[in-house]
C-alpha cells in the first residue's frame, strides 16, 4: 500500500491523530468516484482548497464534498474585500503539495485553516495524503480541533 506523503505522516504522529489510509485502486474522475472508492458518503470527501489573501499570505479552506467556497461568505469571515485561488504552481510553493492532494497536515508552511461549518457535525471525513491516489480518513471533529480550524459558515451546494 502506498502510504500518505512523508510530512504528512509525521504531522498526524505529532499530533496523535489516529487515522486510516485509503489508496484508489483505481483513478478516480469525480466526487462520486472518490466517494465511493474511500466507502464514505460525498460529503465526507474534503476538498481542502488554497486560497490566496494577498503576497505570500495563504489559507487552507476545507469544503465538503457536494459544496462549493461562498465567498462573500468568506470575505465577511476574514474581513477583506479580495480574495482568489492562486494557480497550481503558487499552491504547490506554498503548501508542498500538488492540488488534488494538498491538506493542511504537513505543509511547507502552517497556514490558518478555515473549515464549512457542515464538516463538524461528521464522524469521519477523507482528505488529501500529500501523495496522488491516497486519502486519509480522520475523525472529523478531532481533525479540526488539532489543525485550528476556524469554524464557520462558508460554503454552498455546488
Amino acid at each position: 500500500m502506498t502510504p500518505p506523503a512523508a510530512p504528512v505522516v509525521a504531522a498526524l504522529e505529532s499530533i496523535g491523530l489516529p487515522y486510516r489510509v485509503i489508496e484508489h485502486t483505481a483513478p478516480v474522475r469525480s466526487l462520486a468516484e472518490a466517494a465511493a472508492a474511500r466507502g464514505v458518503d460525498v460529503v465526507d470527501v474534503v476538498k481542502t482548497l488554497v486560497v490566496r489573501r494577498g503576497d505570500d499570505d495563504y489559507l487552507f479552506v476545507l469544503v465538503p464534498g457536494g459544496r462549493q467556497i461562498a465567498w462573500p461568505k468568506l470575505r465577511a469571515l476574514l474581513g477583506v474585500s479580495r480574495l482568489s485561488m492562486p494557480p497550481a504552481d503558487e499552491a504547490f510553493a506554498a503548501t508542498g503539495f500538488e492540488r488534488g492532494t494538498i491538506t493542511p497536515l504537513g505543509s511547507v508552511r502552517s497556514w490558518p485553516v478555515v473549515a464549512d461549518v457542515v464538516l463538524a457535525s461528521r464522524g469521519e471525513v477523507t482528505l488529501g495524503s500529500g501523495v496522488h491516489d491516497v486519502a486519509i480518513g480522520v475523525d472529523a471533529m478531532a481533525f479540526l480541533t488539532a489543525v485550528g480550524a476556524t469554524i464557520a459558515d462558508v460554503t454552498e451546494p455546488e
